[in-house]
């Protein structure tokens, strides 16, 4: 399967999540291929941001409202009438579920309810997808990739709550909406990199913004292996199982991974060790015992085989390229380029690139 511009051209898409880091990049790629995009989040949550600095408000309109806010979200569905549902609005990050597990819980499972209620009351809906992540998996730390089959679990809220989110968004499908003409998927990508991402602990945004202060970054587990990969890799995952939804293939309602090949699995050390070779000027790092840090997974990778034989999907950019990408975009931004026809040139530039 090919990514269709025809298909998308003119299309009726809800966005949720569209101010965020992965959400930005996805809005900005819907507009490029023609789509009707509305938006539906909170407020960018970092200053800067992606959202301001590719000036996407321009290209994707939507209300500014939380995802728990169940009537918010009904009313919002109800207006747009989409055809295409891609719910990203989430709360993404694993240590701060350890500060505010109620709101992690609430914002992940319940913000996922009100969407899917929402939709089953809307019959223009023809395909959802419902991005999760890696962490879902009952994480036995051992050294093959998961697949879709495996079992879910999750030791941190965020993990855990990302796993009821794959229960639910099941249970949904099976109760509600396989009679009805809607189509539901999940999504699980790795650890995604990119340009525009400021989010508070997360590895490239900590590592930029440590160096440009002068100082030395701090890594909480350099030996943690992960599937890393650039934003545009699952983004285009998620665009193909759209299009396959909303052509009304069944097998498609299912769960998937889209994680790198072998070649993107690498541990936390390793990717500083890349990106501060690309930083023009000192870069020093060091370890901190990991005694004092909340539990994380130590070894994780994805199976993404059914995704490369059913949708054709395959990585595009490798580890390196995929830093190098992120660095090209970090300096541009801070050479004061234009961030939104930049943003629109690596979107490009990925299409154009050979899988």
């Amino acid at each position: 399967m090919e990514l269709n511009p025809a298909f998308w051209a003119g299309r009726r898409v809800l966005l949720t999540g569209h101010t965020g880091f992965k959400g930005g990049w996805l809005a900005l790629w819907l507009r490029m291929l023609g789509a009707e995009v509305q938006g539906y989040a909170l407020p960018a949550a970092t200053t800067p941001a992606l959202w301001q600095a590719a000036r996407l408000a321009e290209l994707a309109p939507g209300t500014l409202a939380d995802i728990r806010d169940g009537a918010r979200v009904a009313e919002a569905v109800a207006e747009s009438q989409p055809e295409v549902v891609l719910h990203m609005a989430a709360q993404p990050l694993v240590r701060a579920s350890y500060e505010t597990p109620a709101e992690t819980y609430a914002t992940n499972v319940m913000g996922t309810v009100h969407l899917l209620e929402a939709v089953r009351r809307c019959d223009a809906v023809r395909a959802v997808v419902v991005v999760t992540t890696d962490k879902c998996y009952d994480n036995r730390e051992w050294p093959w990739p998961y697949r879709e089959q495996d079992a879910l679990g999750g030791h941190d809220p965020y993990s855990s709550s990302k796993a009821c989110v794959e229960l639910l968004c099941a249970s949904w499908r099976a109760s509600f909406l396989q009679g009805r003409g809607t189509l539901l998927a999940t999504a699980r990508a790795g650890n995604v990199i990119g340009g525009g991402d400021w989010s508070p602990d997360r590895l490239v945004p900590d590592a930029l913004r440590t160096w440009e202060r002068g100082e030395t970054l701090t890594l909480r587990y350099p030996h943690a292996t992960r599937p890393w990969q650039h934003v545009l890799e699952p983004l285009h995952g998620y665009l193909l199982l759209a299009q396959a939804l909303a052509k009304g293939e069944s097998a498609a309602a299912a769960a998937w991974n889209f994680g790198p090949g072998s070649d993107g699995v690498a541990s936390v050390a390793e990717v500083v060790g890349l990106l501060s070779a690309l930083w023009p000027g000192p870069a020093a790092w060091h370890a901190e015992p990991q005694a004092r840090q909340p539990h994380e997974a130590g070894l994780l990778a994805l199976d993404s085989s059914k995704a490369r034989s059913l949708l054709g999907w395959r990585p595009r950019w490798t580890l390196a390229p995929a830093l190098t990408r992120t660095m090209d975009w970090h300096n541009a931004w801070r050479a004061g380029t234009d961030m939104q026809t930049f943003t629109r040139q690596q979107i490009a530039a990925f299409q154009d690139s050979a899988p």
